[in-house]
């Protein structure tokens, strides 16, 4: 009786083991993944952009969608000028944590 005690607690413990192995990878990151941290900080960085175009009256800030992955903010949408699609891009490039910006904006 007691053998079997002991062998269900080490079952027991090898899945707990196992359970939180997997969770623990289940959240890294991978080249085309982000992390849980990595969302976070995307998040917040797309949430900074679009602040700082919302404050500048050269950015329609309702026309430029903004998505952040690993850093690396990627502008979309419609801009009335060159002029407006290049200060989103400078603006962007203003905001801490941000390591590149893709411009996919068009001028119409």
């Amino acid at each position: 009786m007691q053998l079997t005690r002991r062998f269900q607690s080490a079952i027991a413990q090898s899945v707990i083991a196992t359970t939180l192995l997997v969770s623990v990878a289940a959240c890294a990151p991978t080249p085309t993944r982000e992390g849980t941290g990595e969302y976070v900080d995307d998040a917040v960085i797309t949430t900074k952009v679009k602040a700082a175009f919302a404050g500048d009256p050269t950015v329609k800030a309702t026309q430029v969608n903004v998505e952040t992955f690993k850093g690396t903010v990627q502008l979309s949408g419609f801009v009335d000028t060159r002029e407006s699609a290049q200060k989103a891009v400078d603006l962007a490039r203003g905001v801490k944590g941000v390591k590149s910006v893709k411009n996919d904006l068009v001028v119409r």
